[in-house]
């Protein structure tokens, strides 16, 4: 069976990056298995209740993971007039509801930010192992990706990946095997930690 993605939350695409375009190649080629909901042209409204609904009805209520391409201008930091449509498009996909379910979601990090989101290793004060320093943050993800990243740590000193449910990955990986993070970031859609995400994060 098909899976349909939606690749509607491709920020940096509508900001000149080629991302999307070859995302969208691979769907000719058969490299990955999707169909392809990209909006790519912007709802023309100020209404923000109609360009949602507009999202979830036209492009979101028949797909199920939505990409989140994590690049210099995917920052909650940059405002919410200026992150305004991409904050909705992750609102919508990250809702469950009515003639809409919740999608995966799967962060890939651009080249461009690799030093900024990877930060290293480095040794735990509270149980001596070495923990990745992953820098998702308003300083380089919209507060919808970087809160469901972070979700619950279930009282342990670092996340595991049953802790999130965002999927990270960096394009050079997500490149080589497009289909492995596709399908990690739809079966977060059924595990436990899909239960605690948050659609409107503060």
């Amino acid at each position: 069976m098909k899976k349909i993605w939606d690749t509607n939350a491709l920020s940096p695409l509508r900001r000149k990056t080629n991302g999307k375009e070859t995302i969208q190649s691979w769907v000719d080629d058969n490299k990955v298995d999707m169909i392809d909901k990209s909006l790519n042209e912007p709802i023309d409204s100020d209404n923000e209740e109609y360009i949602m609904r507009k999202i979830r009805e036209d492009y979101l209520s028949d797909s199920t993971v939505t990409i989140f391409l994590i690049g210099a201008r995917s920052a909650e930091s940059l405002g919410w007039y200026q992150q305004r449509f991409i904050k909705r498009e992750l609102q919508a996909s990250l809702y469950n509801g009515a003639n809409n379910t919740r999608n995966g979601i799967l962060g890939v990090v651009l080249p461009a930010l690799y030093d900024k989101i990877y930060k290293g290793s480095y040794r735990c004060n509270t149980c001596g192992k070495e923990h990745q320093h992953v820098a998702v943050n308003d300083n380089t993800t919209i507060k919808e990706f970087n809160r469901n990243y972070y979700l619950n740590s279930h009282g342990k000193c670092s996340y595991a990946e049953d802790d999130r449910y965002c999927v990270l990955v960096k394009w050079d990986d997500f490149v080589e095997n497009p289909n492995l993070y596709i399908d990690k970031a739809f079966d977060k859609r059924a595990q436990p930690i899909a239960s605690e995400v948050i659609v409107y994060p503060k």
